[in-house]
């Protein structure tokens, strides 16, 4: 399933501007960006890719117990975080990273995460209210949609300040449409008229499932059922993903209800280090969308506007100093205690917890001085 004729595109795979129907309504958020902005786009999606491409290396290495690579999808990210204003909510799913770098959450948070030494926990309100990664497929969606009630009710959208005024956006992937809570948070999200966008990041493949074995008919269209407004757009251009994004989560802090963006990107690596996609997909499919690559195309539309090379090996260098940094604090992370997968699980000390923790300490006491026990 590649590009349809309803997909919104404003930046052709050369890198040049679309004139077309479609784009008329978002070319204007393009055209107030500034110079540095833009330079910011490229400048993020590269310097995610390249730790991106390190972390999967450490992996390789032993260094990771795995790590979830978000190559090929960049623009999607990259353009949709930079349309959040700063009192949005994001919740993702576990690919998410360059939207994570974006809103404050340093890329080694990441990388304990996968290494097994984190449960994951970052405070979202320091993170720029990026809320924490999520691995059961689609439950993201309740959550997000439930906040979106919260702030409806505290009265914190739709005052008519989009300065202000709060709104949600929940990422997911095509795997997830088939997962029954991405349909009751589209339920919820309709019944109640709350303030999230879903942001579908179709990268055309469910581990090895393809999304035309999940869904006979384009997913920007199953919304429509619940009475969602959706749109479909081009994932791999930064700049439709960013008008696109910022119109509709303007419109839903006004109090028009939910809206839904299919962005078409394609997941350029495997599922996780753990998967070998050329076992299930076909070489053309994947020159396809290399063809179509995001950084690149950006890239031309960037020197077509005067940048030089100066620019583009400044980037290359923050990405390599940014990816050499992970390799090298990977070193400093420590193992926690194991007391601390007790410490956050209630707000103030509990009573099982309590009982739970001095289990474990007894259990692992009884060891001692056994062979290959705990000293």
């Amino acid at each position: 399933m590649h590009y349809t004729p309803a997909t919104v595109q404003l930046l052709s795979t050369e890198g040049k501007i679309v004139t077309s129907d479609a784009a008329a309504e978002y070319l204007p958020y393009i055209e107030q960006l500034s110079d540095e902005q833009l330079r910011d786009f490229h400048r993020n999606m590269v310097v995610m890719r390249m730790i991106d491409l390190d972390a999967a290396n450490l992996q390789r290495q032993g260094q990771l117990a795995m790590w979830i690579p978000s190559l090929g999808q960049e623009a999607a990210q990259v353009g949709s975080a930079f349309a959040a204003r700063p009192q949005d909510h994001l919740f993702p799913a576990y690919r998410e990273h360059a939207v994570a770098r974006i809103r404050g959450v340093d890329p080694i948070r990441l990388i304990a995460l996968l290494r097994g030494l984190s449960h994951g926990g970052w405070d979202p309100q320091m993170n720029g209210n990026f809320h924490l990664y999520t691995l059961v497929i689609g439950s993201q969606t309740l959550h997000a949609t439930g906040y979106a009630m919260g702030i409806q009710l505290d009265g914190a959208t739709a005052t008519g300040d989009l300065e202000a005024d709060e709104a949600v956006m929940v990422y997911f992937g095509d795997g997830a449409t088939s997962q029954g809570d991405v349909s009751e948070a589209l339920v919820f999200a309709a019944s109640y008229q709350t303030p999230v966008v879903f942001f579908l990041q179709n990268n055309h493949w469910a581990i090895s499932v393809p999304v035309t074995k999940q869904s006979r008919t384009p997913l920007y269209l199953r919304p429509s059922g619940f009475g969602i407004p959706s749109v479909q757009i081009d994932g791999n251009d930064v700049l439709a993903s960013y008008a696109v994004t910022r119109a509709n989560l303007d419109a839903t802090r006004s109090g028009v209800g939910p809206r839904f963006i299919e962005a078409l990107t394609y997941r350029m690596g495997a599922h996780t280090t753990s998967d070998d996609p050329t076992k299930y997909r076909r070489s053309e499919e994947l020159e396809f969308w290399t063809a179509a690559d995001p950084i690149s195309r950006f890239e031309a539309y960037l020197r077509s506007r005067g940048e030089g090379d100066g620019f583009f090996a400044e980037v290359a260098t923050e990405g390599a100093d940014a990816a050499s940094d992970i390799r090298r604090r990977i070193h400093d992370l420590v193992t926690p205690p194991a007391s601390s997968m007790f410490a956050n699980v209630y707000s103030e000390p509990h009573p099982v917890m309590d009982a739970q923790l001095a289990w474990l300490e007894a259990y692992e006491a009884s060891f001692a001085g056994t062979e290959g026990g705990h000293a």
